[in-house]
């Protein structure tokens, strides 16, 4: 029998944005399911465990106030491991790693971090993005808190509309941009930003056995085969 405690005994209650960023995340479906990398790769952990999947819309500023109220187990969405977000939570292993890219409009002639100096570039707030976006020279960083349901979307609009000069994010969100009229990917930082699930602080048995099944799927491949599926362009990177 586990020894961790579940806000839902039986389930793995988690939060994320219902935001619609495939290939890592699509929209809730009707079902209470939702499509692309992350939410694959939480089913499979729930599997090892034995547990229900559960999944809670939240917005992005609401991730850790959730937690902490004991409203989710777990934060899987898009989380990089960062300083801050340690004073916030405990992760697990990652169960993805990403570099970062600057995604500009179309007309743009940005091609590196000395350009973007006077230029307006969005990132989320309190992120790996904006850490990276504030080392660019000059550059003005405009934070996205993610008071709205989804702050990915906010930051394509406002570049679009010409609000920013364009936004730092994980060089996954280029899969679905790369056929994009209007954006273009200005260059990439090879940072090698781990993602990881959030839980709270102390949780070690929760978080030791999230571990155990994230080591699991990827020495037997599974979870390799969810990253091959959805971003087939991308090099597996925990191999």
């Amino acid at each position: 029998m586990s020894t961790y405690e579940l806000v839902t005994p039986g389930a793995l209650t988690l939060g994320c944005g219902d935001l619609d960023a495939m290939p890592l995340m699509g929209l809730m479906l009707p079902d209470g399911t939702r499509p692309g990398y992350e939410p694959d790769a939480a089913r499979l952990v729930a599997d090892q465990l034995g547990l229900e999947l559960v999944w809670v819309p939240l917005s992005w500023s609401d991730f850790y106030p959730a937690l902490h109220d004991h409203k989710v187990d777990g934060i899987w969405c898009g989380q990089g491991i960062t300083d801050h977000r340690r004073t916030l939570a405990d992760f697990t292993r990652p169960y993805a790693i990403f570099n970062e890219s600057l995604v500009t409009r179309i007309e743009s002639t940005i091609s590196n971090p000395l350009e973007c100096a006077g230029k307006r570039i969005g990132a989320i707030a309190m992120s790996t993005n904006m850490t990276l976006t504030e080392t660019f020279p000059g550059v003005i960083p405009v934070p996205f808190d993610g008071a709205t349901d989804d702050v990915y979307a906010d930051m394509i609009a406002a570049t679009r509309s010409g609000e920013i000069d364009g936004f730092v994010d994980d060089d996954v969100v280029m899969v679905t941009l790369d056929d994009d009229p209007e954006l273009r990917l200005a260059f990439t930082v090879e940072t090698r930003n781990q993602w990881g699930i959030a839980v709270r602080q102390g949780e070690d048995d929760l978080r030791e056995a999230l571990d155990g099944a994230l080591t699991t799927i990827i020495d037997d491949g599974s979870l390799e085969a969810v990253w091959t599926r959805h971003m087939p362009d991308l090099p597996w990177p925990l191999g």
